[in-house]
């Protein structure tokens, strides 16, 4: 197979560069060529934001596409338009932030859509962007030749939003823990790597059409995720279990200051947590247990020196330390059960 990834390297683009390699792929990459490429793929240099920058693609043929832009939806438009008839599907990794919100509990493929969205537009807002580039996609490749990877939260290495890593960092500093509770509530996610390997998949069954593309709801749990982190990194921690009204109480911000967790019996929840995976599970989409991906989260960041890569249009994840310590003195946190120290993933 034949294979052109728009990107190509950082985070999900690497993945499915690397994991295509393994498959014995040819692997193009297309970008701006500000970071390293994955040794074995050819690179094509080019700014899609710019006069003339899709010039590097004006030859070549692909089996398949995947494309993992996130901005101006006419970005899409415009390389899918100049790909048509040299590629033969055109993937394109979305969000399940382009359905309508609040989503309900359990919402699938089927559920509607947010308004206002448009191939041809400029930047707008990330729900409408990925929107647009859907529209994008299927207006130039037609409905039976794209694929809409509806992706829900993505962990794993090589993360350049910083939310597992920020846990990793956090829990390896030690002592007590800011855990937001309650211990056992569910988390939905994919790791990148299953998330690249069912990409391309979908090309090579030639699938087509939306996949909401995550674990089964309740793959895991708030505990599970971060007493992975505290075997992973060996660390002296010590989660502090604190209940929901306790963290929203003191101002913290779900999802940005305590990345991943979300409020239970919340509209974030249920679009964050509860969707309905099961098409793409019937199609391929394998999740490995959450002990691996944290585990292997770990060891990357280890291997760059503990500091990871930070997409520049996302906000900073992560909690203040002294708004952490204040709310701990404050009576917040009850001591947990937390991993043998000697249990370490490293």
């Amino acid at each position: 197979m034949r294979l052109l990834v728009l990107g190509g390297s950082e985070f999900v683009g690497r993945a499915v560069a690397e994991a295509a390699l393994g498959r014995g792929w040819e692997v193009t990459v297309f970008n701006r060529g500000r970071q390293p490429a994955v040794p074995g793929t050819h690179r094509l240099l080019g700014d899609r934001t710019a006069p003339d920058g899709l010039a590097a693609l004006a030859r070549g043929e692909w089996d398949a596409v995947v494309d993992t832009w996130s901005a101006a939806p006419r970005a899409v438009r415009d390389t899918a338009r100049l790909l048509r008839g040299r590629a033969g599907r055109y993937v394109y990794v979305s969000s399940c932030s382009v359905y309508a919100w609040p989503q309900p509990v359990g919402y699938a493929e089927d559920t509607p859509l947010v308004e206002g969205a448009s191939a041809d537009a400029d930047r707008t807002d990330y729900t409408r962007d990925k929107r647009g580039g859907e529209l994008a996609a299927q207006a130039e490749f037609g409905a039976e030749h794209s694929v809409l990877a509806r992706c829900g939260l993505i962990l794993g290495p090589y993360e350049n939003v910083g939310r597992l890593p920020w846990w990793l960092a956090r829990i390896a500093r030690g002592g007590p823990v800011l855990a937001p509770g309650p211990r056992d509530l569910p988390l939905q996610y994919v790791d990148v790597r299953d998330l690249a390997e069912w990409l391309l998949g979908s090309a090579e069954r030639e699938l087509s059409g939306p996949y909401n593309l995550a674990s089964a709801p309740g793959h895991t749990t708030t505990g599970e995720l971060l007493e992975a982190c505290v075997r992973a990194t060996g660390a002296a921690a010590e989660l502090r279990w604190t209940d929901p009204d306790v963290v929203l109480g003191a101002g913290i911000e779900p999802w940005t200051q305590l990345p991943v967790w979300v409020p239970p019996d919340s509209d974030m929840h249920d679009s964050m947590h509860t969707g309905d995976t099961s098409r793409a599970r019937a199609t391929g989409l394998d999740c490995r247990p959450v002990a691996e991906t944290v585990a292997d989260t770990w060891s990357w960041l280890r291997g760059i020196g503990g500091t990871p890569p930070r997409r520049p249009d996302r906000p900073v994840p992560g909690l203040d330390p002294a708004v952490e310590a204040r709310v701990l003195a404050a009576g917040g946190g009850v001591p947990g059960t937390t991993p043998a120290q000697g249990d370490s993933a490293q």
